[in-house]
């Protein structure tokens, strides 16, 4: 395993003790609720800060075992958990709102209104890993590689120049066309689903059946030695037993914290909304993902700024798959269980509205990726669109919302239709790497 220091024997690192720490409040808070313990009563506004810094520690908690684990698996499979693990917290905050629509619907309490929060996290923080994320991967890159310059040329792990990425954009390997075909596979379909009223089990069985094929063609990668860094380092260079023992930890103690948290973490956020009187559809769809996502963010922003800017983005690109296949796939699931139903999750016109420009802004981000790169004009062009809706979103009137959703879907569909038609040659390779090529052909580093 290549480390930029020698880890093996030294102590656990500080930011592993800070995460921990971040969680202990809302940890305590969480497990007293469930278990009937004295606790102090918080106003919700800062319960909300509370469990939502919990569920960020234990972001991080997973995201450095996720990358730890590469030492015993390959890189693919490593980068596939890695995207998995970073949105369990999202996971849990959906299903915490899909097991209360499904309650509603049995007759055990609560509104059906809790079912137009189902997918509301999912959405927005869907939008702002493409809006955001990518295009931050791409300035935290330049900056790094000018850094790099201006130091020499190294990068802090040795470097000649900053890998995958070179001046004006981020490159991604040829292995990471399984990625971006998968999510043009998954989108391709989830196109289909503003057209309906309900996301059924039918729905479940083609995004489960997608991610299979997705974690089935990343088994096929062949092992290769990881480049681990910081925390995940130190946990990495560990000998077999305790490694494995700080990985398994980790996660469960991380797993625990989430499941402690999320669910009262989703009800301070909707009681907020209710005390403050602010929408509480926009404090699931804005504030929910500072919880879930700013972890894999900064993580993310850590690689490009070490110049591994493929790994960067290929992180945030998994992400996304993992989002529109697994997540997606099995809020209906969890549904059916608490309503005993197989009628599917219901969904609102201002959900249908909402799914439409994440997939149509899904389907534009695979067009950006065709060639494998994200140049920072394309950067920009994704900031500006999500920052368009987002500020009417917030700012703007519910029709207003509207009508900039659709117009803005109908720029996002048409450009991309555009870039895939003047790219039909690149995109029939691309599909032909990514589903049939050997893995073993398709270097997993950019040239």
């Amino acid at each position: 395993m290549s480390t930029s220091t020698d880890v093996s024997t030294a102590r656990p690192p500080v930011p592993l003790g800070v995460a921990a720490l971040m969680a202990v409040p809302g940890t305590y808070l969480g497990a007293a609720a469930y278990l009937g313990l004295p606790a102090p009563q918080i106003a919700s506004p800062i319960l909300v800060l509370v469990y939502g810094l919990a569920i960020v520690g234990a972001a991080f908690l997973l995201s450095w075992a996720a990358e730890a684990v590469q030492v015993d698996i390959n890189a693919g499979l490593a980068l596939a958990l890695l995207a998995l693990v970073a949105v369990l917290p999202e996971y849990a905050v959906d299903f915490v709102f899909t097991t209360q629509c499904g309650g509603a619907y049995a007759g055990d309490g609560g509104t059906p209104d809790v079912c137009g929060l189902a997918l509301a996290n999912m959405t927005g923080a869907n939008r702002v890993l493409v809006g955001v994320g990518w295009p931050l991967v791409v300035l935290v890159a330049t900056l790094a590689l000018w850094r790099g310059r201006k130091d020499g040329g190294r990068s802090d792990s040795g470097r000649e120049d900053g890998r995958g990425h070179r001046p004006a954009e981020v490159r991604l390997a040829p292995a990471m066309s399984v990625e971006v075909v998968f999510l043009g596979l998954a989108t391709l379909y989830s196109l289909t689903l503003p057209l309906r009223g309900s996301l059924t089990l039918v729905d479940s069985a083609v995004f489960l059946a997608i991610f299979a094929g997705y974690a089935w063609r990343l088994s096929r990668m062949e092992a290769s030695e990881p480049d681990l860094l910081g925390t995940s380092a130190w946990m990495g260079g560990l000998d077999t037993r305790p490694r494995r023992a700080w990985v398994i930890g980790t996660f469960v103690v991380a797993g625990l914290v989430i499941l402690a948290c999320a669910e009262h973490f989703a009800e301070s956020l909707t009681s907020t909304g209710e005390e403050l009187g602010v929408s509480q559809f926009l404090l699931v769809q804005w504030i929910a993902p500072l919880a879930s996502e700013s972890p894999e963010l900064i993580v993310a922003c850590l690689y490009a700024w070490r110049m591994k800017a493929d790994e960067s983005l290929g992180a945030l690109l998994s992400s996304k798959v993992n989002q529109w296949t697994l997540l997606v796939g099995g809020l209906p699931i969890v549904f059916g269980l608490t309503a005993g139903t197989t009628a599917g999750l219901p969904m609102d016109t201002d959900q249908r509205f909402e799914l439409l420009i994440t997939a149509a802004q899904s389907l534009f981000a695979v067009a950006l990726l065709l060639d494998l790169r994200l140049t920072a004009r394309d950067a920009g062009i994704l900031v500006a669109l999500f920052s368009t809706q987002f500020l009417v979103s917030v700012l703007g009137t519910d029709a207003a919302n509207r009508y900039v959703i659709v117009a803005l879907s109908v720029v996002y569909l048409g450009w991309a239709a555009v870039r895939i038609a003047r790219r039909l040659g690149v995109t029939a390779q691309l599909v032909r790497d990514a589903t049939v090529t050997p893995m073993s052909e398709l270097p997993t580093e950019v040239a």
